[in-house]
């Protein structure tokens, strides 16, 4: 792995064992040249959490796994999401931990992790939209939180015949998007870790 390569962590928006945005996450992913990124892929299933309670959190503190996913944000030089959509809409998995991510921490700036952190954003979907109303809500989300979310039209529709028995994308002009989308969020990612230093 070259010194140089860009620290990506992925993770999708489901915990379904099958997700079709898992299979997404990992088909894009293996599209990226070797050398060019260390991918963290990681399954929320992983990192358990309660319904945010400011309650809850004022009695307890932030809990463990938030501050575990906390830090792989903040160690991350780019984050690649992939969201199914339900009810036109993010998860609350995925939601409620970004709730949980984006809480203060003494001596971290605000927004620690998310805040100038390079994102790229996916969605896939059996329908024929491909879940694009909950990636715009992906997307507006990060946008509001400072993130930097790489444009694009990153949506897979009728994501259930989207990929061949290997898990590789079946559509060449799809594996083509896809690979040149992770282009750009690795360049970015660059950009930004050289001017952090």
């Amino acid at each position: 792995m070259s010194s140089n390569a860009i620290k990506l962590l992925a993770l999708a928006g489901s915990t379904r064992t099958d997700s079709l945005n898992k299979r997404l996450l990992q088909a894009v992913v293996d599209l990226v040249p070797d050398g060019d990124a260390e991918v963290n892929l990681i399954d929320l299933r992983d990192y358990p959490l309660p319904l945010f309670d400011g309650d809850l959190e004022v009695q307890e503190g932030i809990p463990d796994n938030a501050m575990t996913l906390k830090q792989l944000f903040l160690d991350a030089d780019a984050l690649l999401i992939s969201t199914p959509e339900y009810n036109t809409s993010l998860p609350a998995v995925l939601k409620n931990a970004i709730d949980w991510i984006s809480r203060p921490v003494p001596d971290q700036s605000w927004l620690a992790g998310i805040s100038g952190q390079v994102v790229g954003a996916m969605s896939a979907s059996p329908g024929s939209t491909g879940g694009m109303s909950a990636l715009a809500h992906l997307r507006q989300m990060f946008t509001n939180l400072g993130a930097l979310v790489v444009p694009g039209f990153t949506a897979c529709p009728n994501a259930g015949a989207a990929f061949n028995d290997d898990g590789s994308l079946a559509n060449e002009a799809q594996r083509a998007l896809y690979a040149g989308y992770m282009e750009q969020v690795l360049s970015l990612a660059s950009w930004r870790a050289a001017g952090s230093h």
